[in-house]
């Protein structure tokens, strides 16, 4: 990824594939979604998540352009913000997250009353909904695999941004009912023993190790001469 100029916070809320479809930075989100579909060249890829190994690594932007650039290849798409200890996904596509993944768990909604309709053709948003207690239990429960199915039925992709996986066990547990896990590691921020331990703790999981996206990268102008605008 190419560094971004402004703080992290801010950067975080930037979606630029929306925003700006043609920039460069748009382009590389696209060769990672083809690149996801390459790894799942004799699997359909219908579920997946997105973890890293610590906080503020970049986690967020990441899934919130992917889940865009899915949208925008005409896949029905499905974004869960099952980071359910720190919710970001709502401020991200400025939305409601009163109700939620958390609200389906616990049995008050069902998922076409909580999923929302984001301003991204193609693109549905289901927010963590209130902050529960217990968030491992409910990720890790049979209503969590019966959720997944229901979605694999109404979406083509259905996309979960997790907790970092160093930090609490919930993307381990969901990484056993997913395709997929990819990882996101920062530009030196994330230390190697850091990523390799990350890598090892999702490994077990029966869900594909996909990959890792590089976040962050320091690059030259030079670099986009080509085929930047």
């Amino acid at each position: 990824m190419a560094k971004h100029k402004r703080p992290v916070k801010q950067a975080a809320r930037h979606l630029i594939t929306k925003l700006n479809p043609r920039s460069p930075i748009s382009e590389q989100f696209r060769t990672i979604r083809t690149n996801l579909q390459f790894t799942a060249v004799d699997d359909t890829l219908e579920t997946m998540l997105v973890t890293s190994a610590n906080p503020s690594e970049g986690k967020s932007l990441t899934i919130a352009n992917l889940a865009i650039v899915f949208a925008q290849q005409e896949k029905k798409v499905l974004l869960v913000d099952a980071d359910m200890r720190k919710p970001t996904v709502h401020y991200t596509f400025r939305i409601d997250n009163r109700r939620g993944l958390s609200s389906l768990l616990v049995g008050e909604y069902e998922l076409n009353e909580a999923a929302i309709k984001s301003d991204v053709p193609n693109l549905d948003i289901l927010p963590s909904g209130p902050i529960p207690p217990n968030p491992s239990e409910l990720l890790g429960s049979n209503k969590m695999r019966r959720l997944i199915d229901e979605a694999k039925d109404q979406y083509d992709l259905v996309i979960f941004d997790t907790p970092p996986v160093l930090a609490v066990t919930d993307a381990q547990l969901l990484a056993n009912f997913v395709d997929g896990s990819l990882l996101v590691i920062r530009s030196k921020q994330t230390d190697q023993e850091s990523a390799i331990k990350a890598k090892e703790l999702l490994e077990p999981a029966k869900a594909k190790l996909l990959g890792a996206v590089l976040n962050d990268v320091q690059t030259s102008k030079d670099q986009y001469y080509y085929y930047g605008e």
